[in-house]
């Protein structure tokens, strides 16, 4: 299972972006809204075209929480399909499992969602799947088990009336429908595609 190592707070300084969506960063992120390191606030020479690139691609992977090899392969595959490939790319991202867990609300973060699936407390058309990196396909039933719901950041969020449910997902009690993939500018992640499909095309 790949997970982020190390602080979560430096990789978020270090695109000065909330990627994680902890609460916890935005605080961090105001206090230190500059690079980590020594020379985090000095730090100024201009990144060469293949930095930002290799930096928007980086990012992409941070967010989604992925190694080098499975980001890779799901850019052989997105590549394969007659379709903007960063705009594939995306959509396949976001048919991951533990995304889908976490876009209906039923996780706080990306993190605790693929925790929820590794302990086997989320169903796919009633049936158990404990692998984050499942595909869902639309018209797919994700949903939780009862005795999930009563763990308390699961509960905690389930609570939360401010909780947005994305257009292309049917959300009822705990359980969420992949009516359709969701459309580019339904996708709000913060990164600039088209850089990462000229990142492999060297």
């Amino acid at each position: 299972m790949t997970r982020t190592i190390g602080s979560r707070a430096k990789i978020a300084r270090k695109y000065n972006e909330n990627i994680f969506g902890q609460k916890k960063l935005d605080k961090i992120l105001a206090k230190k809204p500059y690079a980590p390191g020594q020379h985090g606030q000095k730090f100024t020479r201009r990144a060469s075209d293949f930095g930002i690139q290799l930096k928007e691609k980086q990012k992409l992977r941070a967010i989604y929480d992925l190694s080098e090899r499975q980001f890779r392969r799901y850019y052989e595959s997105a590549r394969k399909v007659p379709a903007a490939t960063g705009e594939k790319l995306l959509q396949l991202l976001e048919s991951r499992l533990d995304n889908l867990i976490f876009r209906a609300g039923f996780a706080p973060t990306r993190a605790s969602a693929r925790q929820l699936v590794n302990h086997g407390h989320v169903l796919v058309d009633g049936a158990k799947v404990d692998i984050p990196s499942y595909l869902v396909k639309q018209e797919q039933v994700v949903s939780l088990n009862p005795k999930a719901a009563k763990i308390p950041q699961v509960e905690a969020v389930l609570n939360n009336k401010e909780q947005i449910t994305p257009k292309w997902l049917k959300k009822k009690a705990l359980s969420a429908k992949l009516e359709r993939l969701p459309k580019r500018e339904e996708i709000d992640i913060n990164v600039q595609e088209q850089l990462i499909v000229e990142y492999y095309s060297r």
